[in-house]
Protein backbone atom coordinates (compact mmCIF):
# COMPACT_ATOMS: atom_id res chain seq x y z
CA UNK A 1 0.00 0.00 0.00
CA UNK A 2 2.79 2.37 0.90
CA UNK A 3 4.63 1.54 -2.32
CA UNK A 4 1.50 2.42 -4.32
CA UNK A 5 1.23 5.82 -2.63
CA UNK A 6 4.90 6.60 -3.30
CA UNK A 7 4.52 5.58 -6.95
CA UNK A 8 1.40 7.79 -7.36
CA UNK A 9 3.16 10.78 -5.83
CA UNK A 10 6.14 10.30 -8.15
CA UNK A 11 3.92 10.15 -11.23
CA UNK A 12 2.07 13.31 -10.12
CA UNK A 13 5.32 15.25 -9.67
CA UNK A 14 6.55 14.08 -13.08
CA UNK A 15 3.33 15.32 -14.66
CA UNK A 16 3.61 18.73 -13.00
CA UNK A 17 7.21 19.04 -14.15
CA UNK A 18 6.26 18.29 -17.74
CA UNK A 19 3.36 20.80 -17.80
CA UNK A 20 5.47 23.98 -18.27
CA UNK A 21 7.28 22.41 -21.18
CA UNK A 22 4.00 21.80 -22.95
CA UNK A 23 2.65 25.25 -22.09
CA UNK A 24 5.76 27.08 -23.33
CA UNK A 25 6.17 25.16 -26.55
CA UNK A 26 5.76 27.12 -29.76
CA UNK A 27 3.10 26.38 -32.39
CA UNK A 28 4.04 23.74 -34.92
CA UNK A 29 3.80 23.96 -38.66
CA UNK A 30 1.45 20.97 -38.72
CA UNK A 31 1.06 18.34 -41.45
CA UNK A 32 1.77 19.44 -45.00
CA UNK A 33 1.73 18.14 -48.54
CA UNK A 34 4.80 17.21 -50.51
CA UNK A 35 5.14 20.81 -51.72
CA UNK A 36 5.12 22.14 -48.15
CA UNK A 37 1.53 23.38 -48.18
CA UNK A 38 0.04 23.12 -44.64
CA UNK A 39 -3.10 20.97 -44.61
CA UNK A 40 -4.34 21.63 -41.06
CA UNK A 41 -5.28 24.65 -38.96
CA UNK A 42 -4.89 25.24 -35.26
CA UNK A 43 -7.78 25.51 -32.82
CA UNK A 44 -6.39 28.36 -30.67
CA UNK A 45 -3.73 31.07 -30.63
CA UNK A 46 -1.20 28.69 -29.07
CA UNK A 47 -1.73 25.99 -31.68
CA UNK A 48 -2.07 28.25 -34.74
CA UNK A 49 -0.51 26.74 -37.86
CA UNK A 50 2.47 28.80 -39.02
CA UNK A 51 2.54 29.86 -42.68
CA UNK A 52 4.82 32.11 -44.69
CA UNK A 53 3.64 35.07 -46.72
CA UNK A 54 2.89 34.02 -50.26
CA UNK A 55 2.15 30.47 -49.13
CA UNK A 56 -1.22 28.79 -49.61
CA UNK A 57 -2.63 26.80 -46.69
CA UNK A 58 -5.65 24.48 -46.59
CA UNK A 59 -7.60 22.82 -43.82
CA UNK A 60 -10.70 20.70 -43.28
CA UNK A 61 -13.02 21.35 -40.37
CA UNK A 62 -16.60 21.62 -39.24
CA UNK A 63 -18.93 24.59 -39.25
CA UNK A 64 -18.73 26.13 -35.80
CA UNK A 65 -15.01 25.41 -35.32
CA UNK A 66 -12.37 28.10 -34.85
CA UNK A 67 -9.51 27.77 -37.34
CA UNK A 68 -6.23 29.57 -36.62
CA UNK A 69 -3.13 30.37 -38.68
CA UNK A 70 -0.17 32.68 -37.99
CA UNK A 71 2.24 34.56 -40.27
CA UNK A 72 5.08 37.11 -39.88
CA UNK A 73 4.81 40.77 -40.92
CA UNK A 74 7.62 43.32 -40.78
CA UNK A 75 7.71 47.11 -40.67
CA UNK A 76 6.64 48.84 -43.87
CA UNK A 77 4.44 45.96 -45.06
CA UNK A 78 0.68 46.17 -45.60
CA UNK A 79 -0.58 42.57 -45.24
CA UNK A 80 -3.61 41.24 -47.09
CA UNK A 81 -5.35 38.09 -45.84
CA UNK A 82 -7.64 36.21 -48.22
CA UNK A 83 -9.71 33.16 -47.30
CA UNK A 84 -12.03 30.85 -49.22
CA UNK A 85 -14.51 28.57 -47.45
CA UNK A 86 -15.88 25.60 -49.40
CA UNK A 87 -19.37 24.66 -48.22
CA UNK A 88 -21.39 21.44 -48.65
CA UNK A 89 -23.99 21.15 -51.39
CA UNK A 90 -26.90 21.57 -48.96
CA UNK A 91 -26.81 24.20 -46.25
CA UNK A 92 -28.78 27.14 -44.90
CA UNK A 93 -27.63 30.76 -44.98
CA UNK A 94 -24.29 30.99 -43.16
CA UNK A 95 -22.25 34.04 -42.16
CA UNK A 96 -18.47 33.61 -42.10
CA UNK A 97 -15.95 35.99 -40.60
CA UNK A 98 -12.19 36.43 -40.68
CA UNK A 99 -10.32 38.26 -37.89
CA UNK A 100 -6.64 39.22 -37.65
CA UNK A 101 -4.78 39.72 -34.36
CA UNK A 102 -1.26 41.04 -33.74
CA UNK A 103 1.47 39.59 -31.55
CA UNK A 104 -0.19 41.05 -28.44
CA UNK A 105 -3.45 39.39 -29.52
CA UNK A 106 -5.10 42.72 -30.18
CA UNK A 107 -7.67 42.57 -32.94
CA UNK A 108 -6.55 44.69 -35.88
CA UNK A 109 -9.10 46.57 -37.94
CA UNK A 110 -9.29 46.02 -41.69
CA UNK A 111 -8.82 49.03 -43.96
CA UNK A 112 -11.04 47.44 -46.54
CA UNK A 113 -12.12 44.05 -47.79
CA UNK A 114 -15.05 41.70 -47.23
CA UNK A 115 -14.24 40.68 -43.67
CA UNK A 116 -17.71 39.21 -43.13
CA UNK A 117 -19.90 37.59 -45.76
CA UNK A 118 -23.11 35.59 -45.78
CA UNK A 119 -23.38 32.56 -48.04
CA UNK A 120 -26.88 32.04 -49.43
CA UNK A 121 -28.41 28.55 -49.26
CA UNK A 122 -26.83 26.28 -51.84
CA UNK A 123 -23.75 28.48 -52.39
CA UNK A 124 -20.68 26.32 -52.95
CA UNK A 125 -18.12 28.74 -51.46
CA UNK A 126 -17.64 32.14 -49.86
CA UNK A 127 -14.59 34.40 -50.18
CA UNK A 128 -13.31 36.77 -47.48
CA UNK A 129 -10.55 39.37 -47.44
CA UNK A 130 -8.93 41.74 -44.97
CA UNK A 131 -6.38 44.44 -45.86
CA UNK A 132 -4.60 45.56 -42.71
CA UNK A 133 -3.03 48.91 -41.98
CA UNK A 134 0.68 49.34 -42.71
CA UNK A 135 2.88 47.75 -40.05
CA UNK A 136 4.79 50.44 -38.16
CA UNK A 137 8.33 50.07 -36.83
CA UNK A 138 7.38 51.83 -33.59
CA UNK A 139 4.29 53.10 -31.81
CA UNK A 140 3.15 54.66 -28.56
CA UNK A 141 2.21 52.15 -25.83
CA UNK A 142 -1.39 53.38 -25.76
CA UNK A 143 -1.85 53.14 -29.53
CA UNK A 144 -3.35 50.18 -31.36
CA UNK A 145 -1.04 50.37 -34.39
CA UNK A 146 0.13 47.13 -36.03
CA UNK A 147 3.74 46.35 -35.08
CA UNK A 148 6.36 43.91 -36.44
CA UNK A 149 5.89 40.33 -35.31
CA UNK A 150 3.53 37.39 -35.57
CA UNK A 151 -0.04 37.90 -36.73
CA UNK A 152 -2.88 35.46 -36.13
CA UNK A 153 -5.78 34.74 -38.48
CA UNK A 154 -9.03 33.32 -37.11
CA UNK A 155 -11.70 31.96 -39.42
CA UNK A 156 -15.10 30.95 -38.09
CA UNK A 157 -18.82 30.99 -38.80
CA UNK A 158 -21.09 33.39 -36.91
CA UNK A 159 -24.88 33.27 -36.66
CA UNK A 160 -24.73 29.61 -37.65
CA UNK A 161 -28.08 27.79 -37.90
CA UNK A 162 -28.40 24.80 -35.61
CA UNK A 163 -29.02 22.48 -38.57
CA UNK A 164 -25.60 23.36 -40.05
CA UNK A 165 -23.64 23.01 -36.84
CA UNK A 166 -20.86 20.48 -37.37
CA UNK A 167 -21.23 20.02 -41.15
CA UNK A 168 -17.86 19.48 -42.91
CA UNK A 169 -16.25 22.49 -44.61
CA UNK A 170 -12.96 23.18 -46.31
CA UNK A 171 -10.85 26.32 -45.94
CA UNK A 172 -8.04 27.87 -47.95
CA UNK A 173 -6.05 30.88 -46.83
CA UNK A 174 -3.45 33.09 -48.53
CA UNK A 175 -1.38 35.98 -47.13
CA UNK A 176 0.66 38.51 -49.08
CA UNK A 177 1.97 42.02 -48.43
CA UNK A 178 2.71 45.23 -50.29
CA UNK A 179 5.86 47.17 -49.41
CA UNK A 180 4.75 50.73 -48.69
CA UNK A 181 8.26 52.22 -48.86
CA UNK A 182 9.47 55.40 -47.20
CA UNK A 183 6.01 56.95 -47.01
CA UNK A 184 5.28 54.62 -44.08
CA UNK A 185 8.67 55.01 -42.37
CA UNK A 186 8.72 56.34 -38.80
CA UNK A 187 11.52 57.23 -36.40
CA UNK A 188 12.26 54.54 -33.82
CA UNK A 189 11.95 50.78 -33.72
CA UNK A 190 11.06 47.91 -31.38
CA UNK A 191 13.86 46.23 -29.46
CA UNK A 192 12.36 42.83 -30.34
CA UNK A 193 9.57 41.73 -32.70
CA UNK A 194 6.29 40.60 -31.15
CA UNK A 195 6.62 36.85 -31.64
CA UNK A 196 5.78 33.97 -29.26
CA UNK A 197 8.61 33.25 -26.80
CA UNK A 198 10.68 36.36 -27.54
CA UNK A 199 10.33 37.82 -24.02
CA UNK A 200 11.49 34.70 -22.18
CA UNK A 201 14.27 33.91 -24.65
CA UNK A 202 15.71 37.44 -24.72
CA UNK A 203 15.62 37.62 -20.92
CA UNK A 204 17.38 34.35 -20.15
CA UNK A 205 21.03 34.38 -19.13
CA UNK A 206 23.89 31.98 -19.73
CA UNK A 207 22.73 29.80 -16.86
CA UNK A 208 19.21 29.42 -18.30
CA UNK A 209 20.12 27.24 -21.24
CA UNK A 210 17.50 24.72 -20.15
CA UNK A 211 14.58 27.13 -20.62
CA UNK A 212 11.58 25.64 -22.40
CA UNK A 213 10.65 28.83 -24.29
CA UNK A 214 10.98 28.40 -28.06
CA UNK A 215 10.76 31.22 -30.58
CA UNK A 216 8.30 31.11 -33.41
CA UNK A 217 9.80 29.38 -36.43
CA UNK A 218 8.52 31.93 -38.96
CA UNK A 219 10.08 35.28 -39.87
CA UNK A 220 10.51 37.47 -42.99
CA UNK A 221 12.85 36.16 -45.69
CA UNK A 222 15.53 38.81 -44.96
CA UNK A 223 15.07 38.73 -41.20
CA UNK A 224 13.24 41.13 -38.90
CA UNK A 225 13.46 44.87 -39.52
CA UNK A 226 14.92 44.14 -42.92
CA UNK A 227 13.11 47.13 -44.43
CA UNK A 228 15.32 49.85 -42.91
CA UNK A 229 16.29 50.97 -46.43
CA UNK A 230 13.51 52.75 -48.29
CA UNK A 231 12.98 55.42 -50.92
CA UNK A 232 12.82 57.91 -48.06
CA UNK A 233 16.64 57.88 -48.02
CA UNK A 234 16.76 58.46 -51.79
CA UNK A 235 14.44 61.47 -51.66
CA UNK A 236 16.34 62.88 -48.69
CA UNK A 237 19.60 62.64 -50.66
CA UNK A 238 18.04 64.25 -53.74
CA UNK A 239 16.68 67.07 -51.59
CA UNK A 240 20.11 67.70 -50.06
CA UNK A 241 21.76 67.87 -53.50
CA UNK A 242 19.11 70.28 -54.81
CA UNK A 243 19.47 72.47 -51.74
CA UNK A 244 23.25 72.64 -52.25
CA UNK A 245 22.88 73.54 -55.93
CA UNK A 246 20.33 76.23 -55.07
CA UNK A 247 22.73 77.73 -52.55
CA UNK A 248 25.60 77.79 -55.04
CA UNK A 249 23.37 79.33 -57.73
CA UNK A 250 22.07 82.00 -55.37
CA UNK A 251 25.57 82.95 -54.33
CA UNK A 252 26.69 83.21 -57.96
CA UNK A 253 23.80 85.53 -58.77
CA UNK A 254 24.17 87.84 -55.80
CA UNK A 255 27.96 88.22 -55.41
CA UNK A 256 28.26 90.53 -58.47
CA UNK A 257 31.17 90.95 -60.93
CA UNK A 258 33.71 92.32 -58.47
CA UNK A 259 34.77 95.93 -57.67
CA UNK A 260 32.34 98.55 -59.12
CA UNK A 261 33.87 100.62 -61.97
CA UNK A 262 32.74 103.94 -60.47
CA UNK A 263 34.88 103.49 -57.37
CA UNK A 264 38.39 105.09 -57.67
CA UNK A 265 41.31 102.65 -57.46
CA UNK A 266 42.73 104.33 -54.36
CA UNK A 267 39.46 104.28 -52.46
Amino acid sequence: MRFTRVLSAALLMAGLAAAPAAADSSPSAGPSKGDGTPTEAGTSFRTATEIEQGQRATANGSAGDYLYWSFPADAGQRPTVEATVKLPETHAAETWRIDVYDGLRRRQACQWGAQTRTAAPGTSSVELACVLRTVRAWSEPWADDPLPGTYYVRLTAVKLPTADLGVPVGAEIRVHSKDMGGAAAVDGSLSEPLVPGIAMTSGQGDDDSGSNAVLSAIEPEDGWSSGWWSDRWVWSGIGAVLAALAGIGGYALTRGSGRPSRVPPGA
